[in-house]
C-alpha cells in the first residue's frame, strides 16, 4: 500500500513539474525579449526584422530631433538611413528594467547602456533614460510609443 501510494504522489510530482515548465512567458519577459530582439536587429543593421512589431501609428521623443516622431513609416526611413552609415552599435544591455502591466498595455523603463564604434573604429558609450510602450493586440506585443532621455 506504502509503494502505492508513493508511486501516485510521484506521478502527481511529476505532472505539477511539466505544468510549470510550459507554463507561458509573463508580459514582462515577453515585452523584454522582444526589446532585447529589435536591439539585436538593430546591431545586424536588419531594419525590416527591427520594425516588424512597431505599430502603425508608432510615436517617439528622442534627443536627435526637437518634436516628436509620428508614424512607422517616418521610423522606418530614418532606420534606413542610420543602418546606410558607416558606424554601428556594438553593444546594448539593459539595466534596472521595470515592466508594469496593466490589461493588454505594458510599460517597459530601463537605462540603456551602449556602445557605438565610428567609421574610424573609435568606441563611444551610449546611455539613454528609456520608456517603451507596448500593447498586445490579437496575441502579439506591438510597440507603439518610445521616449529615449540622455543620460547624463
Amino acid at each position: 500500500m506504502r509503494r502505492i501510494l508513493l508511486a501516485a504522489v510521484c506521478v502527481v510530482a511529476l505532472g505539477l513539474i511539466g505544468t510549470v515548465q510550459s507554463a507561458p512567458p509573463s508580459a514582462t519577459d515577453e515585452v523584454i525579449a522582444l526589446t532585447k530582439a529589435i536591439w539585436a536587429a538593430d546591431m545586424k543593421k536588419d531594419v525590416a526584422t527591427a520594425m516588424k512589431n512597431v505599430a502603425d501609428d508608432y510615436t517617439e521623443f528622442n534627443d536627435d530631433y526637437p518634436t516628436r516622431l509620428d508614424g512607422k513609416q517616418i521610423n522606418r526611413n530614418l532606420a534606413e538611413a542610420n543602418a546606410g552609415g558607416a558606424g554601428s552599435v556594438i553593444a546594448a544591455e539593459m539595466a534596472n528594467q521595470k515592466v508594469q502591466v496593466y490589461g493588454d498595455v505594458a510599460i517597459l523603463t530601463y537605462n540603456y547602456i551602449g556602445a557605438t564604434k565610428d567609421k574610424d573604429g573609435k568606441v563611444e558609450p551610449s546611455r539613454a533614460k528609456s520608456t517603451r510602450v507596448y500593447v498586445k493586440k490579437d496575441g502579439q506585443w506591438w510597440l507603439v510609443h518610445a521616449n529615449f532621455a540622455p543620460a547624463r
